[in-house]
């Protein structure tokens, strides 16, 4: 394994596993507060603490009632995870390891809740004139932060990090 590459997993990796540690504390915090007795929490006028059980993935999509469907989900997470590692592995930029790191974090951390709880804890909501927006975690933040980053990166990243073998161009 190159330097590169070291480095890069190096940095994914932490900024992933710190992702894990906060959401998953959150987590647990929301467990021992909000769902015990399912209360909404008023932070502000919009922002409150909810208690939510997300058998799905983003907004409840693919919920079912399937026993089976956690375990679905998670092996999908973790076949994504992988193919993020791997391009975590070749990331050039500090901005991708950084993006790549949160979603893989995020994306654990859920499949963590789904093997534990067989559905993900969500407890943040926002909210303004009576429309909710679906309640979410910590890892679904990290994963929404990451893809913005990742956008962010492919579409303004730095044009002079470009791998030198594939500026050449196919035979050179």
């Amino acid at each position: 394994m190159t330097e590169s590459a070291k480095h890069s997993l190096k940095l994914g990796g932490v900024l992933a596993l710190i992702v894990i540690v906060l959401d998953q504390v959150t987590k647990l915090w929301a467990l021992s507060t909000l769902f015990l007795d399912g209360r909404v929490v008023e932070v502000t006028p919009f922002f409150n603490l909810v208690a939510v059980w997300n058998r799905g993935v983003s907004f409840g999509l693919l919920a079912s009632d399937d026993p089976m469907t956690p375990y679905y989900l998670s092996a999908f997470a973790i076949a994504v995870v992988a193919g993020l590692a791997v391009w975590l592995s070749r990331a050039t930029s500090p901005l991708m390891r950084i993006s790549l790191g949160l979603i893989i974090g995020g994306a654990l951390g859920n499949v963590i809740d789904r093997i534990r709880y067989n559905a993900v804890v969500d407890f943040i909501d926002w909210h303004i004139a009576g429309y909710h927006w679906p309640a979410f975690n910590i890892a679904d933040s990290a994963i929404s932060i990451g893809v913005v980053f990742l956008l962010f990166d492919s579409f303004l990243g730095d044009s002079q990090r470009s791998d030198p073998q594939i500026s050449k161009g196919p035979g050179a």
